[in-house]
């Protein structure tokens, strides 16, 4: 029997990799419900290829579009964030593809959670942000989460059987496309600069937070909420070649590598259709072909948000809201080319030190600091 598949943010990076294992895979998956955010001739298309049953926009201005483009199927459009959510938690999909950015997937991965369904799980903002009421709600409605990140789903898979105690996770990061500038040079970048990633082909906003580590800090985040690891057995190494995904090293001294090529419908696959693995077309990794992997230290001085994450994971509450909330708003401008390079993660520092605190917030509580946290980043930023 098919697995009926939910995929929120279709049309983004995660999103078409996703179709491109369903189309990889016909005998195993059923594409019922589609979203995205404002790319609706995308959509549209998409819909139509894989004969959705629903298809939602999420910016309500593209509605009356998408709604004509389909109107001879008999695709169901609706339109909202709320819809959005709505979708994730009803109907009659068993596993929701969550691909959406930011904080806008955390009301979607609670809905889909809460309808006991499986949450493949790519937007990782959902723990960071909401890690202490998400995971906790995913083992009382028994919610298989299953990463997507290519780190989380290397960590995931080294951890597969293992019954004994971790000494630590070992997060590998590739240092982004500003890895090679010296410290001193980073006030002059460009978004086209910081947009090049050496390795992996991802969407405009994780690649400016790859750049910065933000993203890298975020991952250590995540890594806690799902692992239960503490801040102080997660680390991170830089590792330019991104073959070695990530590590999990056990109390005897052992340590598990996850490796491959970069490549995210590796991991995508693998949280599809987990316990089993699919019979992926391509080329095979060559060893030969890459005879020398190396890791390095961290300059935390060059990036300094690896530790601001770090710090909010050790705060707990609402400081990862804060820390994100602000990101968002500060990377928009970046790219938008309303403030410098290095102003993002001043953008952060700010708003963490004028934000309001919660130390065991509500979802509510979390949508007021997250609203707060973007008005203190505009008003530093003078937006």
């Amino acid at each position: 029997m098919k697995q009926r598949l939910a995929i929120l943010g279709s049309t983004g990076s995660i999103g078409v990799q996703t179709l491109d294992i369903v189309r990889e895979n016909p005998d195993f998956f059923e594409v019922r419900v589609l979203t995205a955010n404002s790319n609706w001739q995308r959509l549209a298309a998409q819909a139509r290829e894989f004969d959705a049953d629903t298809a939602v926009i999420a910016d309500k201005r593209y509605y009356t579009r998408l709604r004509d483009a389909l109107e001879d199927t008999d695709v169901k459009v609706y339109a909202g964030e709320e819809a959005v959510a709505q979708v994730a938690g009803g109907g009659d999909t068993e596993v929701v593809v969550n691909a959406l950015v930011g904080y806008a997937g955390l009301a979607p991965t609670v809905a889909a959670i809460e309808a006991g369904k499986k949450l493949a799980l790519a937007n990782k903002e959902s723990l960071v942000v909401g890690g202490a009421c998400v995971m906790p709600l995913a083992r009382e409605r028994k919610a298989p989460v299953i990463p997507i990140d290519s780190e989380h789903s290397a960590i995931f898979q080294c951890l597969a059987g293992e019954q004994s105690p971790v000494r630590r996770l070992i997060i590998t990061c590739s240092g982004g496309a500003l890895r090679d500038l010296k410290r001193e040079e980073l006030a002059g970048v460009t978004a086209e600069q910081a947009l090049r990633h050496p390795q992996w082909e991802m969407g405009a906003k994780i690649t400016i937070d790859s750049s910065t580590l933000v993203n890298k800090g975020f991952e250590v985040i995540e890594a806690h909420w799902l692992f239960g690891t503490p801040a102080e057995k997660i680390s991170v190494v830089l590792h330019p070649q991104s073959i070695v995904h990530s590590m999990v090293e056990f109390e005897d001294g052992a340590i598990k590598a996850q490796l491959g090529t970069p490549d995210m419908r590796m991991p995508i696959s693998l949280a599809l259709m987990y316990p089993r693995r699919a019979n992926r077309p391509g080329e095979r990794f060559d060893f030969l072909k890459h005879p020398q992997l190396t890791f390095a230290e961290v300059d935390r001085v060059k990036y300094p948000a690896l530790d601001i994450a770090y710090d909010c994971l050790r705060r707990r509450g609402t400081a990862a809201c804060t820390m994100n909330g602000a990101n968002e708003v500060a990377v928009a401008a970046f790219l938008a080319r309303r403030c410098g390079y290095l102003e993002i993660v001043r953008s952060i520092e700010y708003a963490l030190g004028k934000s309001s605190f919660a130390a065991v917030p509500s979802l509510g509580d979390l949508g007021e600091t997250n609203a707060e946290a973007r008005c203190l980043a505009a008003e530093y930023l003078r937006l």
